[in-house]
């Protein structure tokens, strides 16, 4: 009996330290998720919205600043929207992708929105399929840094970067947008950056 116990101890005492060992590991905080490139929000948004239409395509995304958080590095943001269609279904649906929670609008993660009748192409943007988007939006940047970007840098310093991605009619590949302000609407400077070859395209003032 007693030869028992002297050999059940220590086995006690170990699987008492492992027990605290994996109790340790559960209590480490979760590691913050980094800002996304457009690219990776996209794919990830994609995936999603798949499971809803096998057709899906790319109507439109843009970066979104969130103000609870540090700026994100030029290139990258902590939160995207993006728009997908499908002609099948003549619908319409949006989802978003952000690196944490802020209620009532984003999700952690990707989060779908509502449907929405889509009645095909119209105005200046068309949908397009995402294997057209090769090149991600770090990249773009550098592009865009190169082509007078970083000119108006020195110019007006401390600009927040902001980025969207859309399929105009004056070009055959669907183009980043860098966007040196919160929007293109408020902007007054922008470079338009080819998504399928990173190629510079044109400034816009």
């Amino acid at each position: 009996m007693r030869k028992t116990l002297i050999a059940i101890v220590p086995a006690l005492v170990l699987l008492a330290s492992c027990s605290d060992l994996s109790d340790t590991a559960k209590k480490e905080p979760e590691k913050p998720l980094e800002p996304a490139t457009g690219q990776s929000a996209l794919y990830k948004m994609y995936q999603v919205a798949r499971s809803w239409a096998p057709d899906a395509e790319v109507l439109g995304m843009n970066s979104l600043s969130l103000s609870d958080l540090p700026p994100a590095p030029p290139g990258k943001a902590s939160a995207w929207q993006a728009t997908f269609v499908s002609p099948s279904r003549s619908q319409a649906r949006s989802y978003t992708y952000s690196i944490v929670d802020q209620q009532p609008t984003l999700h952690k993660g990707v989060f779908a929105g509502l449907e929405q009748a889509w009645s095909g192409p119209h105005g200046n943007t068309k949908p397009f399929p995402i294997m057209a988007v090769k090149v991600d939006t770090d990249a773009a940047y550098q592009t865009a840094l190169k082509n007078g970007g970083a000119d108006y840098d020195k110019k007006t310093p401390g600009k927040p970067i902001s980025l969207l991605i859309e399929k105009v009619d004056k070009y055959p590949d669907p183009v980043w947008r860098v966007i040196w302000g919160e929007s293109a609407g408020t902007s007054n400077f922008s470079v338009y950056v080819d998504a399928s070859t990173g190629d510079f395209k044109e400034k816009l003032h």
